[in-house]
């Protein structure tokens, strides 16, 4: 486990773990990064402990189909992180989307998330406008492009 304070390498270290996780899509496995008592702010939801992160997930992952998630460092210090980030679904009509957002993360001293809060806007994409292609059901790739790269 990645522990605070962090440096530069170890805080890009976290924030591609936290990004594969949410590819792999597994809320249960997910919710291990964050503190039994973790809050979060998710857009207009408030989110607290691991049980409500599961199911918030869970409910997440059902409407928001062939998810895919890029996230980079924007900044860090001590036991803080702050990412950008952009991921493209689709909806049960078949719209595709691409989420825009930033966040801001507080660890414990065990390196387990104990804040999030989260600004995220929608943006309603045609199929041909999408960036983030891999196999759906694991992590990015080493070699696919990252945010600066796709100009995103």
């Amino acid at each position: 486990m990645i522990r605070p304070p962090f440096t530069r390498e170890t805080a890009v270290q976290k924030v591609r773990t936290a990004e594969d996780a949410w590819n792999g899509r597994d809320p249960a496995r997910v919710s291990l990064a964050y503190t039994e008592g973790s809050r979060w702010r998710n857009r207009s939801e408030f989110v607290t402990g691991r049980a409500e992160i599961v199911a918030f997930l869970d409910a997440k992952w059902k409407r928001e189909h062939e998810y895919r998630l890029i996230k980079e460092l924007w900044a860090f210090a001590d036991d803080r992180i702050a990412v950008r980030f952009a991921y493209e679904w689709q909806d049960d009509a078949g719209q595709w989307f691409r989420a825009y957002g930033n966040e801001n993360w507080r660890f414990d001293a065990d390196g387990l998330m104990a804040e999030r809060h989260a600004s995220i806007n929608d943006v309603p994409i045609d199929e041909t406008d999408r960036r983030f292609h891999w196999d759906r059901s694991g992590p990015r790739p080493a070699d696919h492009p990252g945010l600066t790269d796709l100009g995103l």
